[in-house]
């Protein structure tokens, strides 16, 4: 292995690819083919066998009682604070490291998306921040189960019961991890689950919402159906959409759910094993798995970089240096209050117009996230976790490399 570092002209660490995504197999090309000849393709009626199948299965895997699979991930969550009964004039609690789409949801509402901090040693939305953000307009709270942590769901199920809030969990990196023993989206009134094309349970696109409630199930159910009447509210219908899943995707989520289990398996020792070896080199920090985490899954692994012990170097170029050295990797979501395609204080929202002086860029303070997500965050893609102990050998060796070079890597800081 030459010591110049890849991205300055010298061989990877890593030549070899990664193991592809999606785990594409022979059971999944039959089950969709399956579902072609069949002739029903669509999602009408509600729900088709296909997905009544994944629904079922993927209801039992995480302990709850029901799950309806809809079109996407983002659509998940609005459709779960819809049946919550949230609207015009409230307000969801969000954290400021996620994707845009956590704050989405509560906008396609009607709701206005208060974006608080993350704790530092998790990067999940912080317990204090979110107590500290309530108004008498708050109505629920949207923690997100990021990367390999989970937020603080004992702190934020007691802080909803307090205040008569509801939770619903954004589970998009987290199909099957579990806290203290109970599934993530499990836990809350709903929990919203992706499967878009990188989620670890995909069928290129789609989600499913999870529900332990009868009613809120029948609600969602309505809602993604075009609003039309179900289970025991037989004669009433909802103000709906069509948000239905197709029967195309949900055959191949169908056959996909029985290998997470496999996955989610050899993704966590590989885990165990990364964090055994990274320890070692400078300026690389872990993040703080809490212990009441009894499993462990993860769509995406994330750790934090100190740029001084990376001569300075942040986290877009360091990433860059990854990439070149064959570890595949991302720096992350930058916070949403420096993200410029979304700023609640120019929403025109009625609640958002009213409550202008505390939405302002300047008010919206959120230290830890706006560092985290422009400086510090790499998240590193999941097939790093299936290539065996040598996967996670090399991207060990490329951050070593980096960090031993990385005044080398500083030089490029003048020329991009």
């Amino acid at each position: 292995m030459s010591d110049q570092l890849a991205i300055l002209g010298g061989n990877p660490v890593r030549s070899e690819d990664y193991p592809p995504w999606p785990d594409i197999d022979e059971v999944t090309e039959t089950c969709v083919a399956e579902a072609v000849r069949s002739g029903q393709w669509g999602g009408f009626p509600f729900p088709g066998p296909n997905t009544l199948r994944f629904a079922l299965r993927f209801a039992a895997l995480h302990d709850v009682r029901h799950a309806v699979p809809m079109a996407n991930g983002t659509v998940t969550m609005e459709v779960a604070l819809k049946a919550l009964g949230i609207g015009w004039g409230d307000e969801v609690i969000v954290p400021a490291l996620t994707f845009s789409a956590t704050a989405y949801a509560p906008m396609a509402a009607g709701a206005l998306p208060v974006i608080v901090d993350v704790s530092p040693d998790t990067l999940a939305i912080d317990p204090d921040a979110v107590e500290a953000a309530i108004t008498p307009r708050t109505k629920a709270i949207l923690p997100v189960h990021l990367g390999q942590v989970m937020a603080d769901m004992d702190r934020l199920t007691e802080i909803a019961a307090r205040h008569d809030l509801s939770i619903v969990e954004d589970c998009a990196h987290s199909h099957g991890k579990q806290w203290r023993g109970r599934s993530a989206g499990a836990i809350a009134e709903f929990g919203s689950f992706s499967h878009q094309s990188s989620k670890i349970l995909t069928s290129g696109e789609g989600g499913t919402l999870t529900t332990n409630d009868d009613r809120l199930a029948e609600l969602a159910a309505s809602i993604i159906d075009c609003g039309r009447a179900k289970g025991s509210n037989s004669e009433q219908g909802t103000f709906g959409a069509n948000y239905r899943l197709s029967e195309l995707q949900a055959a191949a989520l169908a056959a996909q759910v029985e290998k997470l289990e496999d996955q989610i398996a050899e993704r966590s020792a590989s885990a165990a094993y990364f964090e055994e070896l990274i320890v070692d080199v400078e300026g690389v920090r872990l993040l703080t798995v809490d212990e009441r985490v009894t499993r462990r899954s993860f769509y995406r692994y994330i750790v934090c970089i100190e740029p001084d012990a990376f001569a300075g170097v942040g986290n877009g170029l360091l990433c860059d240096a990854l990439d070149a050295e064959g570890i595949e990797c991302w720096e992350g979501y930058p916070s949403l209050t420096r993200d410029p395609l979304f700023q609640p204080w120019l929403s025109r929202l009625p609640v958002a117009v009213e409550h202008a002086d505390r939405l302002q860029p300047d008010v919206w303070d959120c230290p830890v996230s706006d560092l985290a997500g422009s400086r510090q965050t790499v998240y590193l893609d999941e097939n790093i976790f299936r290539a065996g102990p040598k996967g996670i050998e090399d991207t060990v060796a490329a951050f070593r490399k980096i960090s031993q070079s990385a005044s080398e890597l500083r030089s490029l800081t003048n020329e991009t």
